[in-house]
């Protein structure tokens, strides 16, 4: 089931746990805790098991599991009540034991002193200091320690007697009935040991995605199986790594192609996933370090320190066209100018019509003649707006009050005009300017009219899809 490696913790209740052959799980990296009732710090205690042992060499074997000749339990405790008794046995004086019958139903006459001389012992066994609570008989302050299984499991040099015992495990706490749970503090030996030593002698899953040039299917003319099938920058580096801690390693590509990203619901998927899930046990890739991706899995130091690049190119400047000089106005102020043009020449010529002042006599010789004229007919009203807006004025020149109040009003329309035109020509015809720059990351993330694109559940696309959403949160 794959459950015997290092992502497992299985808790014993037996207090045979020490006795048992783990031989198999010696380099699994399975943890395993239990409970131990014999105290093998007592010498006394470890030269009793140690002859328990041999003269229990040649017995038959014991139930399936024990290790051959080993003290259980059940054992020691029997050796510490028979002890118990003797110790009561010793105590008790003027004490008689007649032939006792089965079948008889009266009790023992010196049955309840014995009992109480039996609660009152002392006794240093194989299981710790027994005393017995004289209520109820039961045993009181008495210690259990809590053992974990080696790191590598069996010690290598295995020895006979306690010494085949003890190295397999290490005390971790020591719980008593009283004083509850006490942790033991780790040997100094211990301490110094180097942490990727125990990578040693382990075959380590690792995940990856095909990228250039990090990862990449090698190309060969024969057909490839396992590691040998890709090459690129991350196996180099994991080939390096396992010649230096010395593990081996089996290289297998994500199942479902991505980085890792997480969705709405908090599930992960891709490389990042098959790690939660214990899948793999490595992953050598171009990973990104992010946040959200540290919270659930453990980094190494980056091989590559890279950001958020953009690279993008400018529109390439044109030559101006014959009808560039348009572009300073947009077509919509052209159109409203030689509206307002036309509409100003048809007021003219409407006012100088109506008022006397600009009708005159054309014959100056003959007062007498009654035929008048006027110089604003329609043709020279337009000639007198578009004169006023190329500013270059006109010969016909207006008359009465009203018709210059006109032209006045005309001319200031086209001093603003003529002057903003001229401002914006020279900019257009000296300065390229962009519709939309990009300086950074975020203008590209603020901005919806250039198109841009990322790797699916990558980094980068987590990247610009939380700042679209602070974008659209901030709008709304």
């Amino acid at each position: 089931m794959g459950m015997m490696t290092e992502y497992y913790h299985f808790f014993f209740t037996t207090l045979d746990l020490f006795a048992l052959d783990l031989e198999p799980y010696r380099y699994s990296g399975v943890n395993m805790t239990g409970f131990r009732l014999l105290n093998f710090d007592d010498p006394w205690v470890a030269s009793t098991i140690d002859k328990w042992s041999s003269d229990r060499v040649q017995a038959p074997k014991q139930e399936s599991g024990l290790m051959e000749g080993v003290m259980t339990t059940d054992a020691a405790l029997m050796f510490d009540a028979v002890y118990m008794v003797a110790v009561a046995s010793q105590r008790a004086t003027q004490m008689t034991v007649s032939s006792l019958q089965c079948h008889r139903h009266k009790p023992w006459r010196f049955g309840p002193r014995f009992m109480n001389l039996f609660k009152e012992a002392q006794w240093d066994g194989l299981t710790g200091h027994i005393v017995l609570n004289k209520t109820d008989g039961l045993r009181r302050d008495f210690d259990l320690d809590i053992i974990s299984l080696q790191e590598d499991g069996t010690a290598r040099g295995v020895v006979e007697g306690t010494s085949r015992l003890t190295k397999r495990w290490i005390k971790v706490a020591v719980w008593n009935s009283y004083r509850g749970m006490k942790l033991m503090e780790k040997p100094n030996r211990e301490k110094n040991t180097n942490v990727t030593d125990s990578l040693a002698n382990r075959t380590l899953i690792v995940t990856t995605i095909q990228e250039n040039p990090y990862v990449m299917v090698k190309k060969s003319e024969k057909e490839l199986v396992g590691n040998d099938r890709y090459e690129g920058y991350c196996m180099d580096l994991l080939k390096e790594l396992s010649n230096i801690l010395g593990f081996t390693y089996e290289v297998r590509l994500v199942g479902d192609g991505k980085y890792g990203a997480q969705n709405d619901k908090g599930e992960w998927n891709g490389m990042v996933r098959e790690l939660i899930d214990h899948v793999a046990d490595l992953a050598v890739a171009p990973l990104t370090i992010t946040y959200v991706r540290e919270k659930v899995i453990d980094f190494s130091k980056p091989f590559m320190t890279l950001g958020i690049s953009i690279l993008y190119r400018k529109p390439n400047g044109t030559n101006p066209g014959v009808f560039s000089f348009l572009n300073p106005l947009s077509p919509d102020i052209w159109m409203y100018v030689l509206l307002a043009c036309t509409g100003v020449s048809c007021v003219l010529f409407v006012i100088a019509r109506f008022t006397p002042y600009e009708w005159y006599n054309p014959h100056a010789c003959n007062p007498s003649s009654t035929l008048v004229q006027n110089n604003f007919t329609l043709l020279n009203s337009f000639w007198f707006g578009i004169g006023a807006l190329m500013r270059q004025g006109s010969e016909v020149m207006p008359k009465a009050l009203s018709t210059r109040i006109v032209g006045g009003i005309w001319w200031f329309f086209t001093l603003i005009i003529i002057s903003s035109y001229t401002a914006n020509l020279a900019a257009f015809l000296t300065v390229e300017r962009m519709d939309a720059p990009i300086d950074s990351a975020d203008d590209l993330a603020k901005q919806t009219r250039i198109e841009y694109g990322a790797v699916r559940d990558g980094s980068t696309m987590t990247f610009f899809k939380a700042r679209l959403e602070m974008f659209l949160n901030n709008k709304c």
